[in-house]
């Protein structure tokens, strides 16, 4: 299956001064159409980082989401980064820069000409009704820190990335997960193909455990969930979604 990598660039993540809302979203949406999310990296804003770890997750993976750094000020070095990732020249996109003139109904000042440029050799596709498009070098997709904006741009392009969606199941148990730990390797031996995640909740009263089953073949996951409830107590599931 297709694996990807986020990257998130912005020194105000990494002060604790914004919390990254991308990266979650972007999980979420790109296990949904199949992607591997393999890795997340937070980054400052320094050319030589963005550079170095663009390039290794070009490599590592089949796509690279990268999310920051885009805009009009000083630090907004991303496309500087990306364009020394692979050698290439940063330049003036005269498409961006008309997209901007029709879309205030003036000619763009400097700064905001700085969002014009780009790697050369960029690819430009559309981003729906917003006049900045998604940028796209080798396999690497620029998006822009702002929430509201990186997902406008990913759903105009995500069926770029449909694959083989995962399938979930959730079990809560009211057991505690010492209790059930044995049945939970009993399964997986049985179903070694299986995606099994449990997690404790603390402070909850309908249950104390949260399974996660997951698997992209529904007759497998459907069999190993039987397997499992089969194992436990009846009284101590309390729900199953």
């Amino acid at each position: 299956m297709s694996t990807a990598g986020i990257l998130i660039i912005g020194n105000e993540i990494l002060s604790g001064k914004v919390t990254d809302t991308n990266s979650p979203y972007l999980c979420r949406e790109l296990r949904a159409l199949g992607v591997d999310v393999e890795r997340i990296l937070t980054i400052p804003d320094v050319i030589e980082t963005i550079a170095a770890e663009t390039r290794a997750m070009s490599e590592a993976y089949d796509y690279v989401f990268t999310s920051g750094g885009i805009g009009p000020t000083h630090d907004d070095l991303t496309m500087d980064g990306i364009a020394l990732a692979f050698g290439r020249k940063i330049e003036r996109s005269e498409s961006i820069a008309g997209r901007m003139e029709r879309a205030q109904g003036k000619p763009p000042n400097e700064s905001q000409l700085k969002m014009a440029m780009v790697p050369e050799d960029s690819r430009l596709v559309d981003a729906g009704d917003l006049w900045f498009p998604v940028v796209i070098v080798e396999n690497v997709h620029i998006f822009p820190g702002i929430p509201e904006l990186l997902r406008k741009k990913f759903e105009s392009i995500r069926a770029r990335f449909r694959g083989v969606p995962v399938l979930l199941k959730r079990v809560y148990v009211k057991l505690r997960e010492s209790d059930i730990a044995h049945s939970l390797n009993e399964l997986l031996e049985e179903f070694p193909e299986l995606m099994l995640g449990s997690y404790p909740k603390i402070g909850e009263e309908s249950f104390h455990v949260l399974l996660t089953l997951e698997s992209r073949d529904a007759g497998y996951l459907q069999e190993a969930l039987d397997s499992l409830l089969s194992r436990l107590p009846k009284e101590s599931v309390t729900k199953v979604e």
